[in-house]
C-alpha cells in the first residue's frame, strides 16, 4: 500500500464578508500518498492559496482535519502547528521571500541550524543543492544581486534542504517572466522527483500540469481529481 502523506477529512473552510458568511470549501476529503506530484487548478478566488494555507497550518478549518504523516495539525497548538511547520513542510512563494541580509548560502543553512543540524553535514546538503541548479558560485551572493530567476531557485532549495514530508508551491513562477517561469517549473519538477519529495504546486501551467500524476481543480468548494490526460480547466 502506498503510504500517505496527506490526508483531508471533510474539510470546510468559511469566511464572513459582512451580514454573510462565504464557504471557500464545503467537507472535502482527500489523500496524497508519498512522492506524488500534484498540480492545484482553480479560477482566480477559488481558494488555491486558502487551501495550501489550511494543509500548512497556518490558518485552520472552520471544521474537519488536516492529518500530514498521521499528525492531526488541527488538534496542535499554533506553537506546535509552527514547530511542525519548520521541521516538515517546505513552502515556495510567488516573492522568494529571502532573506535580504543573509547570504544565498546562509539563507538555506538557516532552517538546518534551527533543526541543530551539524554545520558541515549542513553545507555539504546546501552546496550540493546548489551546485544541482547551477548557483554554486553565488553561495556568497546577496539576493539583491540575484535576478528573479536566480532567487526562485534559491527558493526551491531553501523549501528542499530541510527533507520535508511535503512540498507546497503556491504559483512560483508568479513573478517571472515566461522563458524564466517555464525553466523554473521544469527545475522544481526535476527536483522533486528526484527527491521523491510529495509536492502539490498551484500553477497555471497546462505544461505542468501535463507532468503532474495528479491533477486537483477547485470548484464550487470541492476538489474535483483529474489525470493529466484529461483537459484540465484553469
Amino acid at each position: 500500500m502506498p503510504e500517505e502523506i496527506l490526508e483531508l477529512r471533510k474539510l470546510s473552510k468559511t469566511f464572513r464578508e459582512g451580514e454573510t458568511e462565504r464557504a471557500v470549501f464545503n467537507a472535502v476529503d482527500t489523500t496524497v500518498c508519498k512522492g506524488e506530484f500534484i498540480v492545484l487548478l482553480g479560477r482566480s478566488g477559488s481558494g488555491k492559496s486558502t487551501l495550501l494555507n489550511l494543509i500548512s497550518g497556518i490558518d485552520l478549518p472552520t471544521s474537519g482535519e488536516v492529518l500530514i504523516a498521521k499528525q492531526n495539525l488541527t488538534s496542535m497548538s499554533e506553537h506546535q502547528r509552527t514547530l511542525f511547520r519548520r521541521d516538515h513542510i517546505g513552502f515556495i512563494f510567488q516573492f522568494y521571500n529571502l532573506i535580504p541580509t543573509l547570504t544565498v548560502m546562509e539563507n538555506l543553512l538557516l532552517p538546518l541550524e534551527l533543526k541543530k543540524i551539524k554545520t558541515a553535514d549542513a553545507q555539504e546538503q546546501a552546496s550540493k543543492l546548489l551546485d544541482q541548479v547551477g548557483l554554486l558560485d553565488r553561495a556568497k551572493s546577496y539576493p539583491d544581486r540575484l535576478s528573479g530567476g536566480e532567487q526562485q531557485r534559491v527558493s526551491i532549495c531553501r523549501a528542499l534542504i530541510h527533507q520535508p514530508l511535503l512540498l507546497l508551491a503556491d504559483e512560483p513562477t508568479g513573478n517571472l517572466d515566461a522563458e524564466t517561469g517555464n525553466q523554473i517549473l521544469a527545475l522544481l519538477n526535476q527536483l522533486a522527483r528526484e527527491h521523491r519529495m510529495t509536492t502539490l504546486m498551484v500553477t497555471h501551467s497546462q505544461e505542468v500540469a501535463a507532468l503532474a500524476d495528479r491533477i486537483m481543480t477547485i470548484c464550487n468548494g470541492r476538489l474535483v481529481d483529474q489525470f493529466p490526460s484529461m483537459q484540465a480547466k484553469p
